[in-house]
């Protein structure tokens, strides 16, 4: 089942399983691959303790964290995307990342369950944590990660199949043998597409339209039962209709899911997320909850965006 294979995650938290020796570093990974080693990692890991983003006004201390970057910098080759950012992205919440194009956001993004992979020459440096476990330890499978960490890519991507072998289709290739149906009708009701594709289950995603498509690739991402969901700019290439309608459903996830989303919109933004990351050139330049970063920003160069001077 899927839950028995992502339990290895938990072992590997724990110090079990024959994946991690008894005596490794969870912090360890290897100089060369994913980057430098950090120099904490001589230290045992321990799980992050929760704590304020962006200074007074930032994240409430008694929010969980469920994933960090410390000091983390992304490379194309010799070129940085990111420039040693150290964020905090509480459980159960809404973070947006926003800034200008090209700033980073969405290589930032992809970090967190490690999609960088696929681009050739990329280099991480720094830690990224997913409850405590640096992912890019060599005992986490990132495919593993993946299914703990699943992403909504930024135009809709729907497999050229059924609407329910869309749904299915990762649950059945990693085990599932609950009850099929009833997980592919709970994601749908999830994504609030059920009542839409209920009578189409076996006719063609491609035939939906592309609010329906995103909608569909959300019900799939949730199908793996996630715990966290990155959406790289969900909405841009949908209508206000269907973007009102991601939002929405945005706000009903984050009750059982954390959500990260890279959003140019910031109207967006500043209403579906609960804390925000303004990204310029690679550099973190504020971070806070959402009402402090729009209304009162402590840097001039973050009320400058977000109020339209530039980006």
């Amino acid at each position: 089942m899927v839950r028995s294979r992502l339990s290895r995650f938990t072992n590997l938290r724990q110090g079990k399983g024959s994946r991690l020796p008894a005596d490794a570093d969870p912090s360890a990974r290897p100089t060369g691959a994913g980057g430098k080693k950090p120099s904490s990692a001589r230290e045992p890991l321990k799980s992050p303790t929760p704590q304020k983003q962006g200074g007074e006004e930032g994240a409430p201390k008694e929010d969980r964290i469920i994933l960090e970057a410390r000091d983390v910098s992304i490379y194309y080759g010799d070129s940085p995307a990111v420039k040693q950012v150290s964020l905090v992205f509480p459980e159960q919440k809404v973070t947006a990342i926003i800034g200008p194009s090209g700033c980073g956001k969405s290589t930032l993004l992809r970090a967190l369950n490690r999609m960088n992979d696929f681009i050739e020459g990329t280099r991480v440096e720094g830690e990224l944590l997913y409850r405590g476990i640096d992912i890019h330890h060599p005992a986490v499978d990132p495919m593993e990660l993946r299914l703990k960490i699943g992403m909504v890519f930024q135009k809709p991507n729907p497999f050229p199949k059924t609407i329910f072998k869309n749904v299915a289709w990762g649950p059945k290739i990693n085990g599932y043998s609950g009850d099929m149906e009833a997980l592919v009708r709970q994601s749908l009701e999830q994504a609030a597409l059920w009542d839409e594709v209920k009578d189409r289950l076996h006719e063609s995603a491609l035939g939906l339209s592309g609010g329906q498509q995103q909608r569909l690739c959300i019900a799939r991402a949730l199908a793996m039962r996630p715990e966290i969901i990155l959406m790289d700019e969900p909405c841009s290439a949908l209508d206000p209709i269907s973007t009102s309608r991601i939002e929405d459903l945005i706000f009903e996830l984050k009750k059982q899911y954390t959500i990260v989303i890279v959003t140019h919109n910031m109207q967006q933004a500043a209403r579906v997320s609960d804390f925000t990351a303004f990204l310029e050139l690679g550099n973190l330049i504020e971070v806070g909850e959402t009402d402090q970063i729009f209304t009162k920003p402590r840097e001039q160069r973050t009320e400058d965006y977000v109020s339209g001077r530039f980006g």
